[in-house]
């Protein structure tokens, strides 16, 4: 199998040390190299990516913020020269974190991380169903799995290893976590908190605080309000 790749760094020593890493590795492919977020959100928008090589402290955005607001997350490597982000990667699920400079060695050790997650997730069975080309979702809830149009979704709340559907007429709290259930939606759902997502044909009106969805008032996190408020730049 082949894994598409992506380097974000600012520093350009940085991107080709990664890239001639890479080289090594023929089961990868470098899709691109970029120096900023912004600049890889446009590649991410029109492709796939498998993998994504990451800076942390980059101008404008910061990595983690950046993955934080992703509506479809690759996996990440976090590359950075500051010891102190390793908690942040971590609590990201980040497959590693690398710091600079970056021995081919510690690389490759890296990638077989990536690797072995990857065949990990190849064999487990889907606890959530859907395809690229759907607009709805089935969720499992008391041995039933019920449909979800996206339509309906208004927004959704997380409630640490449970989320709860919030739908036009009811909802539905069923055992998921926000990340994944968000790696199942499609771009008109926006990660606006770390515990809430929102259907962003359903908002009736914002400020750079909150967001208003049925008279209900949703915080914006503070790490998120960038990307709200590129998503909603006119």
């Amino acid at each position: 199998m082949i894994y598409k790749c992506l380097i974000i760094d600012d520093e350009e020593l940085a991107r080709e040390l990664i890239e001639n890493h890479l080289v090594q590795l023929p089961d990868f492919n470098l899709i691109a190299s970029c120096s900023s977020a912004i600049e890889a959100n446009a590649i991410l928008q029109q492709q796939k990516i498998d993998l994504l090589f990451l800076d942390i402290e980059m101008p404008v955005l910061k990595g983690t913020d950046f993955i934080k607001n992703l509506l479809y997350k690759p996996k990440v490597i976090f590359t950075t020269a500051y010891r102190d982000y390793a908690l942040d990667g971590f609590e990201l699920n980040a497959v590693d974190y690398l710091l600079k400079p970056i021995s081919f060695s510690r690389f490759f050790k890296a990638i077989e991380k990536f690797k072995t997650q990857q065949k990990t997730l190849n064999t487990d069975a889907p606890i959530l169903l859907t395809t690229e080309k759907d607009d709805f979702i089935f969720v499992t809830k008391s041995r039933k799995k019920i449909k979800i149009e996206f339509t309906n979704i208004l927004y959704i709340e997380s409630l640490k290893d449970y989320v709860k559907i919030h739908l036009i007429d009811e909802s539905h709290t069923v055992k998921f976590s926000i990340s994944a259930l968000e790696k199942e939606l499609d771009n008109r759902f926006i990660r606006i908190h770390r515990s809430y997502i929102v259907n962003s044909n359903k908002i009736s009106a914002y400020t750079k605080n909150d967001i208003e969805i049925d008279r209900m008032e949703i915080p914006i996190g503070d790490s998120y309000k960038t990307i709200v408020e590129e998503r909603f730049k006119r």
